[in-house]
């Protein structure tokens, strides 16, 4: 018996951090499906095709002080000047999602792995 908890205590020891980094990668998938299915289409790789200044680019972000993914997220759910907001689209809390996501890709370039 005691053999028995002992395996079961390093099996679980083992999976956490694969849990976590599952659950990181899926969360980055997910901001990814999301943005291509609700954003994609006027910000193609962080531009903007309806108004160019307006891109998801790091200086464009930084130049109107959406230098955070909460920030970021606002935006996503409650839109700003021309663009509507897509929370009801996006889901519950899904705008933090897309928002963390956003922000990786602007820090990034927006230059795919």
């Amino acid at each position: 018996m005691r053999s028995l908890l002992v395996f079961a205590a390093l099996l679980i020891a083992l999976t956490l951090p694969i849990v976590s980094v599952q659950r990181v990668d899926a969360l980055s998938a997910n901001g990814e499906q999301l943005f291509d299915l609700h954003c994609a289409g006027c910000h193609p790789n962080g531009g903007n095709i309806i108004r160019r200044g307006r891109s998801l680019k790091l200086k464009d972000l930084s130049k109107r002080g959406l230098d955070t993914p909460e920030a970021i997220a606002t935006i996503a759910r409650e839109g700003i000047g021309q663009m509507s907001g897509y929370g009801h689209v996006l889901g519950e809390g899904n705008e933090d999602v897309v928002g963390s996501w956003v922000w990786l890709q602007a820090q990034n370039a927006w230059i795919q792995e």
